[in-house]
């Protein structure tokens, strides 16, 4: 029978992937029997995140709670670090699953300081990319590479969602010390119904962070090119938030594209997905991003760049996938609106990505993973 277990999530900031990944995490927790909770940061997300926090607060049993963290190293460090300590000590975890670089730094960190006064605490960190994302080559990546070295000390394991991220640890860092797993994003069942785009649906969708890590400024560049190539005007969707987004929408206007390029708050991914006929996934870096996962389940065609983990999900030498580089990127989006039949025909099946991706062998990998480093059997 298995044991029940009090499971706290620590991350920074509640948008994008990781948040998707911990809201699967917590809800198939819940649904074995765990008391689960929830620390993050108080200051990032928006509307949309807080209905999804609404939805979640009566099943989860320790909680949300949230409190300023600030992204970069600095003074202010102190005192998010003795906040979140306080919280994270009076819910009395079994588990501390810290998630993306600060949330990794944050359960360790507190993770150890807990065992001082009682029983053991497992430490588990998934880095979603996080540091890893740094050029071992510079200053900061040195810094922050030397400061996963020191924290493998205090991990009990770690959980990487690609055979990239593992890779990448291992180039940047080292082989791990402590003991790991890979363990991909996974999808529930009703995630692979397909998607019917509403009436004057978009050619080009794209939906993630509004940052340039995730590419959205090589998206508008690839535009104009996308046009005279087919000879007509394309019209595109770009839903998310973030930094950079007034930068992008003062791009869309520099470029004469203002009039047909839509810019939409944070929604649902399945709400999103009809707004557009083709979803475009510009990413410089990524580990295993979701968005990806979610739009092939729903039956949308995707142009992705070859990055991070987006290759283990099509394949090594797809065809679908490019650099991450304006002008092939306008290529694959000619090519996906020129001939959508054919384009269509190179993604993945349902039936292939089933046997690969789901929720339920996501949870139940890190579950064991969770008991393996308390000692415990389930």
């Amino acid at each position: 029978m298995t044991q029940n277990l009090r499971i706290v999530h620590c991350f920074r900031s509640p948008v994008g992937g990781i948040f998707r990944h911990v809201r699967d995490l917590a809800q198939a927790q819940v649904a074995a029997g765990h008391a689960v909770g929830i620390v993050c940061d108080s200051t990032t997300g928006g509307e949309f995140e807080e209905r999804l926090f609404d939805e979640m607060k009566e099943n989860l049993a320790l909680g949300v709670w949230r409190t300023p963290m600030q992204r970069h190293v600095g003074p202010g460090d102190i005192a998010a670090a003795w906040r979140t300590y306080r919280i994270i000590k009076e819910l009395k975890p079994d588990v501390l699953h810290g998630h993306g670089a600060k949330g990794g730094v944050y359960a360790r960190m507190f993770g150890s300081l807990l065992r001082v006064s009682r029983s053991r605490v497992a430490r588990l960190y998934s880095p979603h990319g996080g540091s890893l994302h740094y050029d071992e080559g510079t200053l900061t990546g040195k810094l922050f590479f030397g400061l996963e070295r020191l924290m493998e000390r205090f991990t009990d394991h770690l959980l990487f969602v690609s055979g990239y991220e593992r890779r990448t640890f291992i180039r940047k860092i080292g082989p791990p010390h402590a003991p790991n797993g890979l363990v991909y994003n996974g999808l529930t069942a009703s995630e692979f119904e397909p998607v019917a785009f509403k009436a004057g649906a978009a050619d080009l969708l794209y939906i993630g962070m509004m940052r340039d890590l995730k590419g959205p400024d090589l998206f508008i560049d690839a535009l104009p090119a996308v046009e005279a190539r087919l000879g007509r005007q394309v019209t595109a969707v770009m839903i998310g938030d973030g930094e950079d987004l007034s930068r992008y929408k003062a791009e869309t206007g520099r470029l004469g594209l203002a009039a047909r390029v839509r810019f939409l708050a944070p929604m649902p991914a399945r709400r999103a997905f009809a707004l557009g006929r083709v979803i475009v996934v510009p990413s410089r870096a990524e580990a295993m991003p979701y968005i990806v996962l979610e739009a092939l389940a729903a039956g949308l065609p995707i142009v992705a760049t070859a990055v991070g983990g987006i290759p283990e999900i099509f394949g090594e030498g797809s065809p679908v996938l490019v650099q991450p580089e304006a002008g092939e990127l306008a290529s694959k989006m000619t090519q996906a609106l020129a001939d959508p039949a054919s384009y269509r025909a190179l993604m993945p099946t349902p039936a292939e990505l089933k046997a690969r991706f789901g929720a339920d062998v996501m949870a139940s990998a890190i579950e064991k993973a969770y008991f393996a480093a308390l000692g415990r059997t389930t």
